[in-house]
């Protein structure tokens, strides 16, 4: 089993800044890839960020030049670094880990972009 936990989220104005962390344990497989998904109400989930074992990475249009994914395998944690915040970006945000044909979740933190 996998176990991912999420932290980083909360409440920031437009034009700011937060970083999540998500980090993985449990039965990890060397090769695996690793993102960021979100959800806001009354929407389906959608793909923020992704990033490979190798490092390749892939973005929502919707976020691309303000979001940065990296990972660091030795802690098996990945990062979202979130530049240039807008209320549309208010969403539950959702760490998974997809490896061996299995997609694992965190729990989901929960970012509000506010004034």
């Amino acid at each position: 089993q996998v176990q991912l936990v999420e932290s980083g989220g909360g409440l920031v104005q437009p034009g700011g800044s937060l970083r999540l962390s998500c980090a993985a344990s449990g039965s990890i497989l060397s090769i695996y890839k690793m993102g960021w998904y979100r959800q806001a109400p009354g929407k389906q989930r959608e793909l923020v960020a992704r990033i490979t074992s190798i490092g390749s990475t892939n973005y929502a249009d919707s976020v691309k030049g303000r979001f940065t994914i990296s990972r660091d395998n030795a802690k098996n944690t990945v990062y979202l670094q979130m530049n240039s915040l807008k209320p549309e970006d208010t969403a539950v945000y959702y760490c998974n880990l997809f490896s061996s044909g299995v997609d694992y979740w965190g729990q989901g933190t929960q970012v509000t972009v506010s004034s």
